[in-house]
């Protein structure tokens, strides 16, 4: 599938699982086994459209040195977010994406708001920020084991029946703010089944390479399944907006999920109009200078093999952009 024919079909990958808040948000009306009426390997096709897509824009983005992209990824466990930012960003430029895993805070992180040690992780200017959970966790798992809540040293006054209302309102307001500076947000929640859960929780116990990826806490955390499943309708319902939308993404298929996400990605950085600087006159001028110093040092053999290098460079360029 080319560049072109992907763009087409954006609203078949992306606007079904985006969630803005103009609509009352239901966990149970989201398939996590929906396909988007795609065949595996048209999938596949497609996820190396948006990944050399995405190559080119992140290229453009950090040149441009104008916009940052923030995407937070959240799920239950083995919901498949590793592997997901794996093959969504495989070989992007690794000088202009940072990934941030976020596990069990520290003694200093506790000595800090809720938000803090995500806030001195935001990606710079002209950068991508990838959080693999993120300060979503203090409105799920710590409200799923309130024990947590009485661990963060909060004033116990401040720690009312409204708390989760406030945590929600802090995060939407934090998240506008980003917005106003440039940064774009996108929030993927990976949307997995309890059955399919299940069964990738067996292929981690009947693998060798992947046992190191199961814990007992896992199982522990699957008996909660509802309170996590109410907690997220809960917090997408309350933090899903126009400027930081999330988007509710099929996991039981990986490979589908993979569609989804690298779409999103590619659709958002579409409409920033990433271009690269523009190189003055005065610049083009030197530029020139050295051009012809540099070519005068190898002789008219050296020039003769530069020109045909940059000819074949050209004709290669020329092709590609024919292809998509």
């Amino acid at each position: 599938m080319s560049t072109r024919s992907a763009k087409t079909a954006f609203k078949s990958y992306v606007d079904p699982y985006r969630v803005d808040g103009s609509k009352t948000f239901r966990l149970r009306n989201h398939d996590t086994n929906a396909s988007g009426g795609l065949h595996k390997e048209t999938g596949k096709r497609i996820i190396e459209v948006n990944r050399r897509r995405l190559q080119e824009l992140q290229e453009k983005l950090y040149a441009q040195d104008r916009w940052s992209l923030l995407l937070i990824f959240q799920g239950m466990d083995a919901a498949g977010k590793d592997s997901a930012i794996e093959a969504v960003f495989d070989g992007i430029n690794p000088q202009g994406c940072e990934v941030h895993s976020f596990k069990q805070p520290s003694s200093n992180e506790l000595d800090h708001d809720f938000m803090w040690r995500s806030t001195i992780a935001l990606p710079q200017r002209g950068r991508i920020g990838i959080f693999n959970r993120s300060y979503y966790e203090e409105c799920l798992v710590v409200r799923v084991h309130p024990e947590i809540l009485a661990k963060q040293k909060i004033p116990q006054e401040l720690v009312t029946k409204h708390i989760w209302k406030e945590r929600f309102e802090d995060i939407a307001a934090f998240e506008k703010y980003l917005a106003r500076n440039g940064t774009v947000v996108l929030k993927f929640f990976l949307n997995v089944s309890k059955e399919e859960q299940r069964d990738r929780f067996l292929d981690r116990l009947d693998e060798p390479a992947k046992n190191w990826k199961f814990s007992m806490a896992d199982v522990s955390e699957r008996a909660l399944w509802d309170q996590y499943q109410h907690a997220y309708e809960d917090m997408i319902g309350h933090t899903a907006t126009a400027h930081a939308p999330w988007h509710v993404v099929p996991a039981d298929r990986k490979w589908f999920a993979r569609v989804v996400i690298g779409s999103s990605i590619v659709h958002a950085l579409e409409q920033l109009d990433l271009k690269f600087p523009v190189v003055d006159g005065d610049d083009l001028k030197e530029f020139k200078m050295v051009r012809e110093a540099l070519e005068k040092e190898g002789g008219p053999a050296a020039k003769k093999a530069r020109s045909r290098v940059r000819a074949k460079k050209k004709l290669s360029r020329s092709r590609n952009r024919s292809a998509d």
